[in-house]
């Protein structure tokens, strides 16, 4: 009997010592608003530059004397003064150059000048060219 009382008492004990179950409950959530959208703000911030006039030279030239190609231009820049040169050759020989200055009262002033004679060789054929002989089909025999 004693037995049967200390394991009745070490049940009772272990009822006593379970831990309570837990009752689930969701989180409480806010009700939704829909009179103003939500707008994320950018990640990122506008740009912020010097208040500064730009300023620079810059150049380039091609000259390929298989395509006949010559040409150029060279501009310097100080804040709104302007200065520079371009120039092509043209299919006639002579070389066109437009010299010009821009600043902020006057704008765009240009000075255009050409160098050398213009040349406008004779036509000549060629004389290596043959033409081809016209096509003729053979001739047909005739039916009486």
């Amino acid at each position: 009997m004693i037995f049967k009382a200390t394991v009745l008492v070490a049940l009772a004990v272990a009822v006593a010592a379970r831990p309570e179950t837990p009752s689930y409950s969701p989180p409480a959530h806010p009700a939704p608003s829909y009179s103003t959208p939500v707008r994320p703000s950018p990640s990122y911030a506008a740009p912020v530059y010097a208040d500064v006039p730009p300023q620079y030279n810059a150049q380039y030239n091609v000259i390929d004397d298989y395509s006949g190609n010559n040409y150029g231009h060279q501009e310097d820049r100080d804040g709104y003064n302007t200065q520079g040169t371009y120039y092509v050759q043209l299919p006639d020989g002579r070389l066109q150059k437009v010299t010009y200055y821009v600043d902020g009262e006057s704008g765009y002033v240009a000075e255009v000048t050409y160098e050398g004679e213009a040349q406008y060789p004779a036509y000549e054929p060629s004389t290596s060219y043959q033409p081809a002989p016209a096509y003729q089909p053979p001739s047909s025999p005739s039916y009486a």
